[in-house]
């Protein structure tokens, strides 16, 4: 066996890291649509 393995570092789940990982490119991506849609109401 693997001596990291053995004793890993970090030991959170790594479901609630990939969870938190889509909400932020989610958000960032909803942001940039939000803005998008105000420049173009905006504009027209």
């Amino acid at each position: 066996m693997n001596e990291f393995e053995k004793n890993p570092q970090c030991t959170r789940n790594d479901a609630v890291d990939s969870g938190v990982g889509f909400i932020v490119s989610f958000g960032f991506f909803a942001t940039m649509f939000i803005i998008a849609t105000v420049v173009k109401l905006v504009g027209a």
